[in-house]
């Protein structure tokens, strides 16, 4: 094909591997489907429980239901057709979805028009989000991979620093129903563009090799993949189970802490100003924790450190209690934030190192769904008990045992070496 030929016009002059423009591809990708959708969506929930008169368990529970009623089945099938086909047009396709189901929220009026418009909005989420923009990175990088994905996850973190900012100020400026027509409109003018022009799904069919290797190195990136486990192989392992439950048990903290951190800090007498500005200050700080992670897991153990940002995350959640003074609601803005530069980056990292990458758009599917039910159930569970007992006391440390649980279950894997010796 004559856009590949292109690609090797390119790596044979030496300026750059296009790899690197695959990541900034992906970078995009992130920014807007996850970064402005999920950490900028809950700057939306006052408008709706003002506007429309939901609880805050419903306005969590719409996402929930939908990765219970959509996610599930589809994130299997999306992580099957990405193993097949490669992740560029299961991008592209899950971008416009993304943006069709914002634009038709504009319009909703009713509890089940949220409630479906959410399920669409998974949908989108789960063939364009972490799963196919895990294993298009995977697959270009091999041993710069942690560097390579930790850039990529920039655009998730950005996305999140701009997102409650943004969010609000569309919002007080246009209302909530054009703010919401303004990020999908955004999102879909530079997600599909990339995604049909810059975005290639894997090194070999545009005859070069991961991380820019040369011919002589293919042999030994040929022995890697013949090492690669089976899904059947892998789930039947212990590793795959301490992965699934680390990770659904981190992110879930994450997810609740995103969810209802602008909410909360309302509660202890903050404006929404100010509460959009810690929770930028979160997401800023996540920033730097994805650049020195990203760096850092290329040359340590990526378990151990993975496990350790996951329990500093999930300890650092009982500062909360303590956030009514803005010194202290810093200090967990920028110990939480920092922590989740190790969020979603590492799972396919430590998947992959593992269980190789020829299963591993199945296998991160798994993964993934079942986070996502953390990430999503968690913060639900928390609106229950807020509304059920009106204070977060209970939901926090619920909410940080989840985070330190993860990280004992991340920290239990064993790496390949040390079935080697055993």
């Amino acid at each position: 094909m004559k856009e590949d030929e292109s690609l090797m016009a390119i790596a044979e002059t030496g300026r750059i591997f296009y790899g690197w423009w695959v990541v900034a591809a992906a970078f995009l990708n992130l920014f807007f489907v996850v970064g402005i959708i999920f950490y900028g969506f809950p700057v939306f929930y006052a408008s709706f429980v003002e506007s429309l008169g939901f609880s805050r368990a419903q306005v969590t529970q719409g996402f929930f239901l939908g990765f219970l009623i959509i996610g599930l089945p589809f994130g299997l099938l999306a992580g099957a057709v990405i193993d097949r086909v490669g992740a560029r047009w299961v991008i592209v396709t899950g971008a416009g979805i993304v943006g069709i189901s914002l634009l038709l929220m504009a319009k909703m009026t009713k509890l089940w028009h949220y409630e479906a418009l959410c399920a669409l909005e998974v949908l989108g989420y789960v063939f364009a989000g972490p799963i196919a923009n895990q294993v298009l990175v995977s697959r270009w990088f091999c041993a710069r991979r942690g560097r390579a994905m930790g850039f990529a996850y920039l655009g998730l973190g950005s996305g999140g620093v701009v997102a409650p900012l943004l969010v609000n100020y569309l919002i007080r400026t246009y209302g909530w129903r054009h703010a919401l027509e303004i990020v999908a409109l955004t999102l879909m003018a530079v997600v599909l563009p990339v995604g049909i022009w810059i975005t290639r799904s894997t090194p070999e069919k545009s005859g070069l090799l991961p991380d820019g290797a040369s011919s002589s190195d293919s042999t030994s990136i040929a022995t890697a993949a013949m090492t690669s486990s089976s899904v059947a192989e892998a789930v039947g392992t212990r590793n795959f189970w301490l992965i699934l439950l680390g990770s659904t048990s981190a992110i879930g903290a994450v997810g609740a802490v995103i969810q209802h951190f602008i909410l909360f800090l309302k509660d202890q007498g903050y404006s929404a100003t100010v509460a959009s500005r810690f929770s930028a200050g979160l997401l800023t700080a996540s920033l730097a924790g994805r650049i020195l992670v990203g760096y850092a897991v290329d040359h340590v153990r990526k378990k151990n450190a993975m496990a350790f940002f996951y329990f500093l995350m999930g300890a650092s959640v009982l500062l909360l209690g303590m956030s009514r003074q803005p010194a202290v609601a810093w200090t967990f803005a920028f110990i939480f934030g920092f922590s989740m530069g190790a969020d979603y980056m590492l799972v396919p990292l430590v998947t992959a190192e593992s269980f190789g990458t020829a299963a591993l758009g199945k296998l991160l599917a798994l993964i993934i769904m079942g986070y996502s039910l953390g990430q999503w159930g968690l913060p639900w569970i928390v609106g229950r008990l807020f509304d059920a007992r009106h204070t977060y006391n209970l939901a926090w440390k619920i909410t940080a045992l989840a985070g330190m649980l993860g990280g004992l279950a991340i920290y239990a894997v064993s790496s390949r070496e040390e079935k080697i010796r055993a």
